[in-house]
């Protein structure tokens, strides 16, 4: 009855340090939540928003009659250069990016003006080196109103080529948008080329025609001749590892890491007749669930690795020194140690990797599954849990000091 009263209290505790740990989640939700609304906003305006840059609009007409021309041909290039800026518990996709287009069109109609216009990408953003040439001649003050635009007076039959370029920063993705609903382009090509590997596309745009490996990076080119569409082109910007959410995902997961542990423990103290009182447990969870809470208030001021490594130690080094105190070294360092290097490092580890993780996990708990029944193949659970402790342990001599 003392072993069944053992698993009672076990439980007992794992579902006290479950709670602990769910109000530390909590937490770091809040403080992740609440720093990213006010760095997400503040970033935005020091560095600039996302961006998603519309194709021109060309406008003709004559007295109040006005009707628009299509583009005939579009040629665009594309740097971006990431450029990623941690705050707190996170990173921020920072990037620059270098735009310059070259579009014609042509005059269908009677002599009149037209007018070029090119909105840039957001209000809010920040626009160096703004050039506008007009058939190779620079458009001075061509920059107003959130736009560069163009004042061409053509006359029938005319065809105009004007040259957009500038330089700017965003947060996030950068998209080139070719209009609101499906719209029609012809001879259309852009090179976008990056000094990042990690390319994805956000959802809603196109992949691109041709893809090139570059030393750094990718060069990438959509290449159409008459394409209808309702699609964009866009590049998401490469993240990393964010601190924030790593720390909450190690949190989540820490019940079930205490779970695996306790359940070794326990098969290894009866196998080995070790009497592990309840309030050893409970003072082992604490050491666990010190990883965790020193995890969570460093993680943001350190490395992550450097942060991961340090709250690994200082969790070891607290089970360790207790349990040599409790059974002995050589217990506390080899199956104790052992079980939370497996059962709390690397299983935190694990979770670096968030796309197998689940895998990685369900594949230790299995072999964990498999050895526990190789060992305890042969005890008789019946005994274990009608004997008394006095009769059932055997307590190991205290250590030599």
């Amino acid at each position: 009855m003392q072993q069944a009263f053992r698993i009672v209290a076990l439980v007992l505790i794992w579902g006290t340090a479950t709670l602990a740990w769910i109000v530390l989640d909590v937490v770091l939700v809040q403080r992740t939540d609440q720093a990213d609304a006010v760095q997400r906003g503040a970033l935005g305006s020091l560095w600039g928003p996302q961006q998603a840059q519309r194709a021109p609009d060309v406008s003709c007409g004559r007295g109040k009659t006005f009707s628009l021309l299509p583009l005939t041909d579009s040629k665009l290039a594309v740097d971006l250069a990431l450029d990623q800026r941690r705050k707190g518990l996170l990173w921020y996709n920072t990037y620059r990016v270098a735009f310059d287009g070259s579009y014609r069109f042509s005059n269908t109609g009677a002599a009149r003006n037209c007018t070029f216009a090119l909105a840039f990408p957001s209000e809010d953003g920040i626009y160096d080196d703004v050039r506008v040439l007009v058939n190779g001649k620079p458009v001075e003050n061509a920059a107003s109103f959130g736009a560069v635009s163009a004042s061409i007076p053509m006359d029938h039959a005319a065809t105009a080529t004007v040259e957009v370029s500038y330089a700017s920063r965003g947060l996030g993705q950068w998209e080139y948008v070719f209009g609101s609903g499906v719209s029609t382009v012809r001879n259309f090509v852009m090179r976008m080329r990056t000094d990042f590997g990690a390319i994805d596309f956000p959802s809603g745009t196109m992949s691109p025609t041709s893809e090139q490996r570059t030393a750094n990076g990718w060069d990438l080119t959509w290449d159409y001749r008459d394409l209808i569409t309702g699609n964009g082109i866009g590049m998401v910007m490469p993240e990393l590892l964010q601190p924030g959410p790593l720390a909450q995902r190690i949190t989540t997961w820490a019940p079930l890491s205490l779970l695996f542990y306790f359940f070794v423990m326990f098969i290894i103290t009866t196998i080995r007749r070790i009497d592990l009182h309840p309030m050893n447990y409970f003072f082992l969870a604490a050491a666990f669930f010190a990883f965790q809470l020193l995890f969570a208030y460093t993680v943001d001021r350190l490395p992550i690795a450097t942060a991961f490594v340090l709250c690994a130690a200082v969790s070891m080094f607290l089970t360790i020194s207790y349990l040599r105190l409790v059974v002995g070294l050589r217990f506390a360092a080899v199956e104790a140690g052992l079980a939370q290097l497996f059962y709390q490092v690397l299983f935190s580890l694990a979770l670096f990797n968030e796309g197998s993780s689940g895998l990685t996990i369900t594949i230790g708990a299995i072999l964990t599954l498999f050895v526990a029944m190789q060992m305890t193949g042969r005890i008789n659970w019946s005994e274990q849990f009608g004997s008394s402790a006095g009769s059932a342990a055997v307590t190991p001599a205290a250590p030599a000091r």
